[in-house]
């Protein structure tokens, strides 16, 4: 009898962790397909005009700087995902002090970024 209370425990066990486990596998799919999605869909932080926030990079920033500090002036939700957004954009710094808006999305954020001039130069 004993042991029939140990094995059907013991597969009660094993049936729980497997469902535990698929549970997490799920939620970490979900939580990865969610941010990946953002990548390319990531709205602008207000709509309409949004507001105009001055923005000074210098040249010993680097994109993750960028992205931390576009964060806490709210011109984006996520700095981790405007960081990658930069990187799969081949997003290329330039110093200077910008004005930019909470309505830009991120492709319109890496676009004024740059100094008038230097994207006729880039095309």
């Amino acid at each position: 009898m004993t042991k029939v209370v140990l094995r059907v425990l013991s597969v009660s066990i094993t049936v729980l962790l497997g469902v535990l486990v698929v549970c997490g596998l799920y939620q970490i799919g979900l939580k990865c397909y969610d941010f990946g999605y953002r990548v390319y869909t990531e709205p602008a932080v207000s709509k309409g005009d949004g507001v105009d926030v001055l923005v000074q990079i210098t040249e010993d920033m680097g994109t993750d700087e960028i992205a931390e500090l576009l964060e806490e002036k709210g011109l984006v939700r996520d700095a981790r995902l405007f960081y990658l957004q930069a990187k799969l954009a081949g997003f290329k710094k330039e110093p200077g002090v910008y004005t930019v808006s909470t309505s830009m999305t991120a492709r319109e954020l890496m676009a004024a970024l740059v100094p008038p001039g230097e994207e006729e130069a880039e095309e």
